[in-house]
């Protein structure tokens, strides 16, 4: 399903990719607000849907926004309640960068009633989106994993104590998936050298994943936040082969291992 919101790939296991901060647009009545920095969307996770294609021929369902996080974050609540309190962070409407400069000029930044209108227009059809698939495969299955796919840069002293590990992975400290998921990924990353990880740091799961994550429901989901490095020029923004053709051989085997864990825990069913 393509929409001129998000792209929708229907898949036929049970494994959803979501992918919230993938898009790059911002229409020009917002872009004509924003500083020069903010108008090339440096806080976009970008390429990840290209880093993560290989996983619609093995069957997962992917979900992908064309629109900036600088338009409204998908991965915020729509109450805006920070996800991390005391830290320095941005929001639902972001009006600081991740570097700590400015998104907007002078007196141009969105109102209440303009944050509300973004949410209407852009935050609630991909939630709907995101919960309709959910609801589609958990019928079809029995269970579900939604995998929270992210990446950033991998130093960011506004936001991060020293550079950030090459894979993060999060899962609401546990309250997001079963043990037995958590433990299969936790020990997949452990096993190999490459990519240095960590599980539960700095990025614990954002909104959806902790939202959407409820195991006793049959929906369980993890978040993977990947360092910039790992396949891209970081300063440029430009996709590196060399060093994702490095990456995509460990996460084509971590969303094996996801759907997988999904297949068997719904024959348990």
């Amino acid at each position: 399903m393509r929409t001129d919101l998000f792209d929708l790939h229907r898949g036929d296991t049970p494994l959803l990719i979501s992918i919230p901060h993938n898009g790059t647009h911002v229409p020009d009545a917002i872009a004509s607000r924003l500083t020069d920095e903010a108008r090339r969307v440096p806080d976009t996770d970008w390429h990840v849907a290209d880093l993560y294609a290989f996983a619609r021929e093995l069957g997962a369902s992917m979900l992908v926004p064309t629109h900036s996080r600088y338009v409204v974050d998908l991965n915020r609540s729509e109450d805006d309640v920070s996800l991390y309190p005391g830290q320095n962070t941005t929001g639902l409407c972001p009006v600081v960068r991740f570097d700590g400069g400015p998104v907007y000029l002078p007196d141009a930044a969105p109102t209440p009633d303009e944050v509300t209108a973004r949410v209407d227009t852009y935050w609630r059809p991909y939630h709907a989106a995101l919960a309709d698939e959910i609801a589609r495969l958990r019928a079809a299955h029995g269970r579900v994993v939604l995998w929270e796919a992210h990446s950033i840069r991998g130093t960011l002293p506004f936001l991060l104590e020293g550079p950030l590990p090459d894979l993060n992975l999060g899962t609401a400290s546990g309250a997001s998936c079963n043990p037995e998921l958590e433990a299969r990924m936790t020990a997949r990353l452990q096993a190999q050298s490459t990519f240095g990880f960590v599980a539960n740091g700095r990025f614990k799961g954002g909104h959806i994943t902790r939202h959407y994550g409820r195991p006793e429901t049959g929906v369980e989901a993890v978040q993977l936040e990947i360092s910039q490095r790992c396949y891209m020029d970081e300063a440029t923004f430009a996709w590196d082969a060399a060093r994702a053709g490095r990456l995509q051989p460990l996460l084509r085997t971590l969303i094996e291992d996801a759907i997988a864990h999904a297949t068997g825990d719904a024959r348990r069913a």
